[in-house]
């Protein structure tokens, strides 16, 4: 008989009993592991995968079960799981139906990443004075992720859409692997250097925390952090995060939405335009209008009302002025006049000749010249010469005689 004739089965049969096999010997099992590409379906149930560092396996926990967590599973968190394994026949595969949950610590991913968080943290790249606004109307946006992904093409729709007159420049890249985050901060480093772009958006769509790392590499950090270009991140879905989102200027929730966030609508701009040039034509109108009628206002006789209304204050002013200048000369000079006549008579009180004429004489020593004020000046027989108001009277000293 033909050996290829023995024993064959069915691939029905072959499942059926790997599925006996694994289920009864697997049918009570705890594992220990990290959750990884959590998704929440629909219908209440959690799909996931629980993986160590060499090995990754399937897991469901239906809605049932997962009302006795205390706590929200969510990509890198380490687990202690406890259920059964099933196989599920029309596909082939097999997976971890868990019953209980519960925390076993904090994964390794999670670690590292708050581990790199905090050393960035401090070195300042996070900090919000850092962070800029993004330009109202960009008129170029360099879009940094994978040519091939629904994230571009999400972008490029939407921006599309909102507004055709941005021009939308892709700088493709790896967003997933190894080689993605050194891709990604070479274009942002290309971005700038050549200035290709008003805003730089920097991201991919969804995936797991594993899919997401290259977004948390240092390189890519750093790269965003030093762009002179805003920056908008843009890394999986709402709930999801990378490193990238604490450097970049604006941390957007879905690439979709950061397509939104850096397109206005041409709608709007072409409105708020509208409005500006309307409120400029009657700003610029009602002038003219103020303007036009002050110039007709300004007939020849009114321009000499109007003039002689300025000058008549200003004569008015002048003419006091003058009047208390001639007023101030006058009694100065009135006190100057006081003065001189003042000093005339203290001069002529002191004047010689006025008081020789008074009857006074003067009497000097012939000899000397010198004045004669009291008998011991003299001496009997001095030739003395007397001064009266006319005239030179000499006589000579026969005696003297001091008043008593």
């Amino acid at each position: 008989m033909d050996a290829f004739t023995e024993n064959v089965l069915t691939v029905s049969e072959l499942t059926a009993n790997i599925k006996d096999l694994l289920e009864g010997r697997f049918s009570r099992i705890t594992i220990e592991g990290e959750i990884s590409n959590c998704k929440p379906a629909s219908t209440g149930h959690l799909y996931f995968y629980l993986k160590d560092e060499n090995a990754l396996i399937s897991a469901v926990m239906f809605k049932g079960r997962m009302r006795g967590l205390n706590f929200t599973p969510a990509d890198g968190t380490l687990v202690r799981a406890r259920g059964s394994i099933s196989v599920y026949a029309p596909r082939g595969n097999y997976q971890i139906i868990i019953e209980s949950m519960e925390l076993a610590g904090t994964g390794n991913i999670l670690l590292m990443l708050e581990e790199r968080k905090r050393k960035l943290a401090e070195e300042g790249l996070f900090n919000q004075d850092r962070k800029r606004d993004l330009p109202y109307f960009p008129q170029r946006v360099a879009v940094v992720t994978s040519p091939t992904g629904a994230a571009l093409r999400d972008i490029l729709q939407i921006m599309g859409r909102r507004n055709p007159k941005v021009s939308v420049t892709v700088l493709p890249c790896q967003v997933q692997g190894a080689d993605a985050a050194p891709a990604i901060a070479n274009m942002i480093q290309v971005a700038n250097a050549y200035r290709m772009a008003d805003v730089l958006i920097v991201g991919r769509g969804g995936g797991s925390l594993e899919d997401l790392l290259p977004f948390s590499e240092e390189v890519v950090v750093r790269a965003v952090a030093n762009s002179q270009i805003p920056v908008v991140s843009a890394v999986g879905h709402e709930i999801d995060w990378a490193l990238s989102d604490f450097a970049a200027d604006v941390r957007a929730p879905t690439p979709s939405a950061a397509a939104e966030l850096v397109t206005p609508l041409l709608s709007e701009v072409s409105q708020q335009m509208e409005f500006w040039r309307r409120d400029f034509y009657e700003s610029i109108s009602t002038r003219l209008e103020r303007m036009r009628l002050l110039v007709k206002s300004f007939t020849p006789d009114s321009m000499e009302l109007r003039f002689r209304t300025i000058q008549q204050p200003l004569l008015t002013r002048f003419d006091m002025a003058k009047e208390l200048i001639l007023s101030a000369m006058e009694e100065k000079c009135k006190d100057a006049r006081r003065r001189i006549e003042n000093s005339l008579r203290d001069l002529e009180g002191a004047n010689p000749s006025a008081i020789l004429a008074r009857g006074y004489s003067m009497v000097t020593d012939k000899a000397t010249g010198k004045v004669i004020r009291n008998p011991q000046d003299t001496k009997v027989g001095q030739v003395l010469e007397i001064r009266p108001a006319a005239g030179i009277i000499q006589t000579q000293v026969i005696a003297m005689e001091e008043n008593k």
